[in-house]
């Protein structure tokens, strides 16, 4: 998505080859008119997938999210990293790994949420190792849900997410693919694959 690329080149910061910091348009202030376009083409790219639920994880994934669900006109499910002391045994739950904090957490999804019925467009931020995204899909699949595709903002393809997702047969669809990543310098895959 040509509309991402040029602002991860005019706003973001390429700090290493494994941290780019987008956080003065989508992860601390948030730029709604991008999130709404790239909510669109999330929309338009899955629209024959028949999607009843897009889920995300809180918190970077739900403005994406959001603006994703409005326009296919679905239910947005955040899925829950901090544990709460009103949770109930209602509960699918996974731990995961985040490769930017290097801190382990567990998933929360509510079970009334959803149904071996739904039809689940997963929505992340980042994928960089894939764990975020796996997490997410071992919770639709232990509720009996159907994975029906996963939508990345920006991909880091010279690490191993892609490939990961890939080979457990998933649909990944990044509207931003990066290919090399250094102090200050960022450069995207040609040719993105759909």
């Amino acid at each position: 998505m040509k509309i991402l690329e040029e602002r991860i080149l005019k706003e973001g910061k390429a700090l290493s080859d494994s941290v780019l910091k987008v956080d003065s348009f989508i992860n601390h202030q948030v730029d709604p008119m991008l999130m709404d376009e790239m909510g669109k083409d999330f929309a338009e790219h899955f629209k024959d997938r028949n999607i009843t639920k897009v889920l995300t994880i809180e918190s970077s994934g739900i403005a994406p999210a959001l603006t994703t669900a409005a326009h296919l006109g679905v239910p947005m499910i955040i899925l829950k990293k901090q544990t709460s002391k009103i949770l109930s045994g209602d509960v699918y739950q996974t731990r995961i790994t985040s490769f930017t904090k290097g801190t382990s957490y567990e998933l929360t999804l509510y079970k009334s949420y959803i149904s071996k019925e739904d039809n689940v467009l997963l929505i992340d931020d980042f994928l960089a190792n894939g764990e975020a995204a796996m997490g997410g899909s071992r919770l639709i699949e232990e509720a009996g849900a159907h994975l029906a595709g996963i939508g990345i903002l920006i991909e880091k393809s010279f690490q191993r997410g892609r490939k990961r997702l890939l080979d457990a047969g998933y649909d990944v669809y990044s509207l931003a693919r990066i290919a090399k990543l250094a102090e200050g310098v960022v450069e995207f895959v040609d040719d993105i694959e759909e």
